[in-house]
């Protein structure tokens, strides 16, 4: 026995049952987010009830579970109309149950405003417009191509309006910084420019109120709908996005109706407070901010280690600077939050306010949070991991290769770059995947220097000079916060919350993997047999 336990072999088997806890764990937080996720786009069926008391309900249903109460089997339904109903969920217990249905008129609209709307049509109205078809579901759908065209004539009406409102702004901006130098000294140029986006705005009103004539002319075309207690609603089409008769449905069908909620997520913007539409915005300021605190955190990493290693004495000095870089990979992230606002924001920020826009004071420019501020604060939170990482890639490295460089007649330099700085890339690749998925991760100090619930435009757009810094950014992390915490409708977010969490392991996994496959790419180079 006491062989058994100098030969080591407990503490292997005890490192890998610890390993397969972990794994198991893993897996299975990764199958509830995935089981939670996936199964949130497809096409439910719609299941009419008729109860006991005489009343009917009409919903998919979401989960089955025992009556904590009376013990009894009950279900979980989604019955949508929330603008009806006032909540989005019902319980109905099995024993008050009389018969069960799938309708195969039953029709799911996805609208705009008050989620999703459970019923039957019965007609559709359409003023101005003339309609074919024969039955009420293929009269809907005619009209809704017609409605559809409609919408996108509008939408590029909006994008003449959204450039014509970007020339303004930079003309408004001019105008400022003139009068801020003098409005007499500058008097024809103000005058000529303000001519200049009289007519801009003129134009944009022309614009606008095209825009809502069109919208008001086809918001006449109604859908009739009708609901399971026998209530009607006429729903105008314009606030429709997409319709479903899920009972009707092929397995195909559901499939193509799958894949375009799918898209809708991957490339749609977000609306009803976030818990429905699409993620584009906060996928996109995720990966650019991941990408921007890299470029900050990797140079200034390496260079650090590089110094501690290779160039500072072993002194008091050198082991305390190593001490305090260890210590601050333990600091809360909130603690940079806070240090990032007041040195990022109110210190660099509003200095660049006072030098360069002191005309648009005291409206902020990059004296507020923005993507830059964001990327610079989880720069200096992972910073250290790249510098510990570093410097031990380095500390691997034999001394006799250093010393046979040296022999040859490099230089110091030379053997840097040439020798040292390639054998130590996959340490260095290690610490910044390390850094990437802490950083994607991280939310509380960004709710302080520069994440927001809901951004309206992005910071990288087809106006000069594309790459807008000062702008504030949307966030998976964030978004997963706000959806289930701040939603006025937890439940019914519940879904959303899975699905980003879903798709913030996806990029984390997706950056992790890439810098994980180029670090073994980097290994495979420059492994001598030296080692």
């Amino acid at each position: 026995m006491k062989l058994f336990w100098k030969t080591g072999e407990p503490y292997v088997l005890a490192t890998g049952a610890a390993l397969a806890i972990i794994l198991v764990m893993s897996l299975t937080l990764i199958g509830t987010v995935m089981t939670n996720g996936l199964g949130y786009f497809w096409p439910r069926a719609l299941v009419k009830f008729e109860l006991k008391d005489g009343s009917s309900a009409l919903g998919q249903i979401m989960q089955q579970e025992k009556n904590p109460l009376s013990g009894e089997k009950r279900l979980q339904l989604k019955v949508g109309n929330r603008d009806i109903f006032g909540q989005d969920f019902r319980w109905i217990d099995e024993k008050e149950i009389t018969t069960r249905s799938l309708p195969a008129d039953a029709v799911l609209l996805e609208r705009r405003e008050h989620g999703n709307y459970f019923g039957m049509l019965k007609d559709v109205t359409a003023e101005g417009i003339t309609i074919t078809a024969a039955t009420p579901y293929d009269k809907l759908q005619q009209a809704r191509k017609l409605v559809a065209g409609k919408i996108d004539d509008t939408s590029k009406i909006k994008k003449q309006m959204s450039d014509l409102n970007h020339a303004a702004e930079g003309l408004r901006l001019k105008l400022q910084k003139l009068d801020y130098g003098g409005a007499e000294k500058n008097a024809a140029a103000i005058a000529e420019l303000t001519a200049a986006r009289e007519k801009k705005m003129a134009e944009f009103t022309r614009l606008n109120e095209q825009a809502t004539a069109t919208l008001a002319e086809i918001g006449k075309i109604t859908a009739q709908m009708t609901d399971a207690a026998g209530g009607s609603k006429d729903i105008s089409l314009t606030e429709i996005i997409a319709l479903q008769r899920p009972n009707s449905m092929s397995f195909f069908a559901k499939s193509v109706a799958y894949l375009e909620r799918v898209r809708e997520l991957l490339l749609d913007d977000p609306r009803e407070s976030n818990t429905e539409g699409g993620l584009f915005p906060a996928i996109f300021g995720t990966v650019m901010m991941v990408l921007l605190m890299s470029v900050f955190s990797l140079p200034f990493g390496v260079i650090a280690a590089i110094y501690l290693r290779e160039y500072a004495k072993d002194g008091l000095m050198t082991r305390m600077v190593r001490i305090a870089v260890n210590n601050l990979a333990g600091v809360p992230s909130i603690v940079y939050g806070v240090f990032g606002l007041g040195f990022f924001v109110y210190g660099i920020g509003g200095s660049i306010d006072s030098l360069f826009f002191p005309e648009r004071l005291p409206t902020p420019t990059f004296g507020t949070g923005g993507i830059l501020w964001s990327s610079l604060t989880l720069a200096l939170l992972t910073v250290p991991v790249v510098i510990v990482a570093t410097e031990e890639s380095l500390a691997s490295i034999p001394k006799g290769i250093r010393e046979g460089s040296l022999a040859l007649g490099a230089t110091k330099f030379q053997t840097l770059t040439k020798i040292l700085l390639p054998m130590a890339t996959p340490g260095i690749m290690t610490g910044l995947i390390l850094s990437m998925a802490r950083a994607a991760g991280e939310v509380a100090p960004l709710m302080i220097v520069g994440v927001v619930k809901l951004a309206p435009t992005l910071p990288f757009d087809t106006n000069f000079p594309f790459f807008h810094m000062d702008r504030k950014f949307m966030h998976l992390g964030f978004h997963i916060y706000d959806v289930g915490f701040q939603s006025p409708n937890v439940e019914a977010a519940k879904p959303m919350v899975y699905v980003t969490t879903m798709l913030l392991l996806a990029i984390v996994v997706i950056a992790s993997s890439t810098a994980i496959y180029l670090r073994n790419r980097m290994r495979s180079k420059y492994t001598t047999s030296t080692f």
